[in-house]
């Protein structure tokens, strides 16, 4: 799997980090960590576990029969929690250094009270 992740992907792990879960319960969990930013289709979001599936990051937890479908679970594997975990602190390095411009960007810009030239009044 390429790194860096993108944001659906990284959001699918994420999800998985906490618990094993379902499709759908996956699709409700990333639009909730993405404060809704991010909403998946169930097609796209299949398409994207068969290939967590098949880079290693993600593994069938188990199967069951609800109301008459198929519910698989799924759940991160090692490799998954590795790449989550690297790819985590990718981004907060990114995130500290932003932090850090922008701290000083601030500071730097900040108006200066002008000093009116003269003696006391």
């Amino acid at each position: 799997m390429d790194t860096p992740l993108r944001e659906p992907t990284f959001l699918i792990l994420t999800a998985l980090a906490a618990q094993p879960m379902h499709g759908y319960g996956l699709i409700g969990e990333v639009a909730a960590l993405s404060d809704n930013r991010v909403s998946l289709r169930p097609g796209t979001l299949y398409g994207a576990l068969d290939r967590l599936v098949d880079a290693g990051l993600v593994e069938v937890d188990r199967e069951e029969v609800v109301d008459g479908r198929l519910r698989r679970y799924y759940r991160l594997s090692l490799d998954g929690e590795r790449t989550l975990s690297s790819e985590t602190e990718r981004l907060r390095r990114n995130v500290e250094a932003a932090t850090t411009r922008l701290s000083r960007r601030t500071r730097a810009a900040r108006p200066t009270t002008p000093r009116i030239a003269g003696g006391l009044a």
